[in-house]
């Protein structure tokens, strides 16, 4: 699988998403500055990483959302490429029109800095194969706009098609609608996600809960 990860100004988790993505593959993945127009050839998988893009000027992600690179994200994507975008990276999906809905300020208007746990609500795709549907995990949050809102059709539409990957099963503290931690786009390629799975990946880290997600990723690209 060969991996790259996309650098905004103001990324700082690429370097927990490289270890988490190694430790599956063995390879190092790319590392893409934003202002790039093409992702590297024979790229597999895009990983939009956590971070404050642009100080989250706007809302988050929005001017990330316009940088050069993102075309080439997005001609991936229409092709069938398989791409992830966690915390940032969700709110840059979303503002890319990659994904549904926008992140919010957290209910409560604090910013989140903790321990989640997650519930699994769709299996049989790329990034959710090595776990079983209701299995919950642990993963660390830190965003303050992680309230996930779209309106009610496209959450019906969402509940309806089986693209609520993951929700928050200890409380919902950010208010995101219906608990919705992660979301899929209808061809099951591009997931985004608010809580930092990359984080719990080898023990050393404190625990291996979000390795499933990585295990799963290498493998459906073996498979493909």
């Amino acid at each position: 699988m060969n991996a790259a990860i996309i650098l905004f100004p103001g990324t700082n988790r690429e370097r927990d998403m490289a270890i988490a993505l190694q430790r599956v593959t063995g390879k190092k993945p790319a590392m893409v500055f934003h202002r790039e127009t093409a992702l590297p050839p024979g790229t597999d998988l895009v990983v939009l990483p956590g971070g404050f893009s642009h100080g989250d000027y706007l809302r988050c992600g929005a001017m990330a959302a316009l940088s050069p690179i993102m075309e080439a994200v997005k001609r991936f994507a229409a092709r069938g490429g398989h791409v992830l975008g966690v915390c940032n990276g969700f709110q840059i999906l979303c503002e890319a029109g990659l994904l549904p809905g926008v992140l919010l300020r957290n209910a409560g208007l604090r910013f989140l800095s903790m321990d989640c746990v997650l519930r699994v609500e769709r299996t049989g795709t790329p990034f959710t194969s090595h776990w079983q549907r209701g299995a919950t995990f642990r993963a660390p949050m830190a965003h303050g706009d992680g309230n996930y809102f779209a309106d009610d059709a496209t959450l019906n539409r969402l509940e309806g098609e089986g693209l609520v990957a993951f929700r928050y099963a200890d409380g919902n503290r950010n208010g995101a609608a219906r608990d919705i931690a992660g979301i899929l786009s209808p061809n099951l390629r591009v997931l985004g996600l608010m809580p930092h799975p990359e984080d719990y990946v080898d023990p050393l880290m404190g625990g291996t809960d979000g390795l499933p997600m990585f295990t799963s990723l290498a493998e459906s690209m073996v498979a493909a």
